[in-house]
């Protein structure tokens, strides 16, 4: 286990990167551990991984990605392609004064993590994912694939893609929103196997009516939903959705990746619950080709889609061991 250096209170910064600025929170001192969020949260989803991360003896930085919270929020839908990404995580470290780091992320932050270590090996040295599983670009185009699934019903990444109607939908009750869907996705409260999943829209029907009612996921209070919504309600959600209006551009953009695998140390955290998991179970059974610096892979029984905040003293402790047997750490 690392030395421990230092548990000091976190500290907010904002740092530059080719987004403008990006917005962290850091704790801690010793190996740098980038931390990475997903839609529609912030680094308010690490709040939990901070503290042992820095107790553990490493330098935790958990940021806003661009179009989140206090980071810069281009206009363009374009700006927000995941090489322009990879390029934020690259800048944060150095920005931080450092010049390699692990990368840990979860949702779309998984996938920025996989390929910030794949674009960028000189700057991330081992990679950490959590709830999607890597899979090497390539394969038929994404608006193909979301368009045939569902049958009648319309999966939720082609409602997202059309620019301003899910804005439309969210941005007049952020809050019951976000509630909603937190409370769909987790796996103390997602709706039974045989109900409607709510990842499909019915057609004339809006997404939030397939969320459970109901009370919050125990890991969710209402203080910490309302820091959620506050950031929304500040910035929109445009940012934040410009992620999935980009998965085109960036499977053109990536093609000279096509099939490679992730060489680097590698560490996959799955929910037993969530859709991610089995949707992508192909994906997990590739490892031993696609990740073939593996070290270690759970899926966490019962648990849902936000993991480090359902499961967060597991999650700790499966971080924490693999930073321990990682070489540099």
């Amino acid at each position: 286990m690392p030395q421990h250096l230092s548990t000091a209170e976190p500290v907010h910064r904002l740092v530059p990167s080719p987004a403008g600025r990006t917005h962290l929170v850091e704790q801690g001192s010793g190996p740098l551990v980038l931390l990475v969020h997903g839609f529609p949260e912030s680094w308010l989803s690490w709040r939990r991984q901070l503290p042992a991360l820095a107790a553990a003896g490493y330098r935790a930085a958990a940021i806003d990605v661009r179009g989140y919270g206090r980071s810069s929020r281009p206009r363009e839908a374009a700006a927000y392609r995941m090489l322009d990404l990879v390029e934020d995580c690259a800048a944060v470290v150095h920005a931080l004064g450092e010049r390699t780091a692990v990368i840990v992320g979860h949702d779309w932050g998984a996938q920025i993590a996989a390929h910030s270590a794949l674009v960028r090996p000189d700057v991330f040295r081992a990679a950490g994912l959590l709830s999607v599983p890597y899979a090497p670009p390539g394969g038929p185009r994404p608006t193909e694939v979301f368009a045939r699934m569902g049958g009648d019903d319309e999966f939720y990444i082609g409602f997202f893609q059309e620019p301003g109607r899910a804005e439309a939908e969210i941005e007049p009750d952020v809050r019951g929103w976000l509630g909603g869907l937190y409370t769909a996705l987790s796996g103390d409260t997602m709706a039974p196997e045989d109900a409607p999943p709510p990842h499909f829209i019915s057609p004339g029907a809006a997404m939030r009516d397939r969320f459970p009612a109901g009370a919050l996921p125990a890991w969710l209070g209402e203080g910490d939903l309302d820091r959620y919504a506050a950031e929304f309600e500040r910035t929109g959600m445009s940012g934040a959705l410009n992620r999935y209006r980009n998965m085109d551009r960036d499977w053109e953009e990536l093609a000279r990746w096509n099939g490679a695998p992730l060489t680097q140390p590698s560490l996959f955290i799955g929910g037993g619950r969530d859709a991610s998991t089995t949707w992508m179970a192909e994906a997990i059974q590739a490892y031993p080709t696609t990740l073939p610096g593996l070290v270690s892979s759970h899926i966490l029984d019962g648990c849902g889609h936000w993991i480090q905040q359902e499961r967060p003293e597991e999650v700790n402790r499966l971080l924490t061991e693999w930073l321990a047997a990682l070489p540099g750490s």
